[in-house]
């Protein structure tokens, strides 16, 4: 089975870590987080991720450049906005645009 790189941008610490803990829960899930959006895109640039998870308290300007700019760099990978809703939505969101996108 295939493993799904993550890469999560949020600016709430405990929100982000939180996020990092759950998917990092789920086999065949990885991810690294970011809470700087210039380390974001060069670590995003450097690696193949499958799945972008937008988090709280990111400006809303920051949000449309980073999702323009990894869609402009990778146009395959998953740009989802998570702003809570517990851990069952979150698995739900994931596996939902994976399965539109015929990856799962």
């Amino acid at each position: 089975m295939k493993t799904f790189e993550f890469l999560i941008l949020g600016k709430n610490q405990p929100i982000l870590e939180t996020l990092l803990r759950l998917v990092n829960n789920y086999e065949n899930w990885n991810a690294i987080g970011f809470d700087d959006e210039k380390l974001a895109q060069d670590y995003f640039l450097k690696n193949k991720i499958d799945i972008v998870l937008l988090s709280s308290a990111i400006e809303d300007q920051v949000e449309k450049e980073f999702t323009t700019f990894c869609l402009k760099h990778h146009p395959e990978v998953e740009v989802i906005e998570h702003f809570g809703g517990g851990s069952g939505l979150l698995k739900s969101e994931i596996l939902h645009r994976l399965h539109l996108k015929g990856k799962i």
